[in-house]
C-alpha cells in the first residue's frame, strides 16, 4: 500500500470555516485514495492566496512526504499555484505529487500549465499599461494609430499564446482527448484560461488550432 499525504488549499478564512470548496476537495481526494489504495499519513489544509508562493503548510506537508517517502495528493491542479518559479521549486523538492483531478499530468504538463497561467497574468498587466500609455499620449483618446498599435500587439500575443498551448493540445491528444468538444471540456476542467482570460468554447479551441497550423505553414 502506497503512503500518501493530502494537501487542500482554500483562498480565504471564510471558505475554511464554512467548508466552501473544502468539502469538495476532500471528497475528491478521498475518492482517489480509495480507488488507488493509498494509506494517508496526514492531511494538510492551508488558507492562502494563490498569488502567494510562501506556503508554510505546504512546506510542512512536503517535509512529511520526504520523511515517510509518501506521495503528495492535491485535489485540483490549479491549487498548486500559477507561478513557474514556484512550480519549478516544487518539482525540484524531490517529492512526487499528483493532482487527483488530472492524474495523467506529468511534470512537463504541470510546468506548461503554470507557464501559461503566469503568461496570462503578465499579459493582462502589460496590456492595461500599454492602453493607458497610448490613451495618455493621444489625449485620453486612443485614436486610429493607438488602436492600430494595440491591434497588432494583440494579434502577436494571440499567436504566442497559441504556440504555448500547442504542447497541451498534443498531450491531450495522447490521452485520447482529440475532438474539439472534448478538448474544450478538458481545458475548462483544468481551469486553463483562454487568451482573453475566459472559459473555452469550441470556436475558441478551433481558432487557437488554426493559429498553430498557420504558424507551422509559415515556417515550412
Amino acid at each position: 500500500m502506497r503512503r500518501a499525504v493530502t494537501y487542500i488549499r482554500v483562498s480565504t478564512k471564510r471558505q475554511e470555516q464554512t467548508g466552501l470548496g473544502l468539502d469538495a476537495q476532500r471528497k475528491a481526494v478521498q475518492g482517489f485514495v480509495m480507488q488507488h489504495d493509498y494509506l494517508v499519513d496526514a492531511e494538510f489544509i492551508e488558507v492562502e492566496s494563490g498569488k502567494n508562493n510562501q506556503r508554510p503548510v505546504l512546506q510542512e506537508a512536503l517535509a512529511i512526504c520526504r520523511k515517510q517517502k509518501a506521495i503528495l495528493l492535491i485535489a485540483k491542479l490549479d491549487r498548486l499555484g500559477r507561478n513557474v518559479a514556484f512550480i519549478s521549486a516544487l518539482m525540484e523538492s524531490g517529492v512526487e505529487f499528483k493532482a487527483v483531478d488530472t492524474p495523467y499530468a506529468d511534470k512537463l504538463l504541470v510546468h506548461i500549465l503554470a507557464a501559461i497561467a503566469e503568461h496570462e497574468r503578465e499579459r493582462i498587466s502589460e496590456r492595461t499599461k500599454d492602453a493607458l500609455q497610448v490613451a495618455k499620449a493621444r489625449g485620453k483618446e486612443l485614436g486610429k494609430y493607438g488602436k492600430y498599435v494595440l491591434s497588432n500587439k494583440n494579434k502577436a500575443e494571440a499567436i504566442e499564446f497559441a504556440l504555448k498551448m500547442k504542447p497541451i493540445f498534443e498531450k491531450l491528444s495522447e490521452q485520447g482527448i482529440k475532438s474539439i468538444r472534448q478538448v474544450t471540456n478538458e481545458l475548462n476542467r483544468l481551469n486553463i484560461p483562454t487568451y482573453n482570460n475566459k472559459k473555452w468554447h469550441p470556436t475558441t479551441v478551433h481558432n487557437v488550432l488554426k493559429r498553430i497550423k498557420e504558424n507551422e505553414k509559415r515556417n515550412t
